[in-house]
């Protein structure tokens, strides 16, 4: 599996702390290797998000991603829980 970003994403994860960064790629890595790892907590989203899915990053931290291809993630958003869905 392969990962691509959004303009809108590679700009919210340039705000993030240096550790959640480092965060993202741990958990980036776990992803690829198996989306639904549980560790990931990966489930779709409803509402504005919907057709989404999100994976948590650590804390409160999430990552909202679609599938464009069979083997590729478009990551659309990096954010707070509180954030992403208010």
């Amino acid at each position: 599996m392969k990962a691509i970003f959004h303009i809108h994403f590679k700009k919210q994860f340039k705000k993030l702390r240096r550790g959640q960064q480092n965060k993202f790629s741990e958990q980036l890595a776990v992803f690829l290797e198996n989306p639904f790892e549980a560790t990931l907590n990966n489930h779709p989203l409803r509402g504005r998000y919907a057709g989404f899915r999100s994976i948590n990053v650590g804390g409160d931290l999430r990552a909202i991603y679609g599938m464009v291809e069979k083997d590729t993630a478009y990551f659309i958003a990096i954010d707070t829980h509180s954030k992403l869905y208010s």
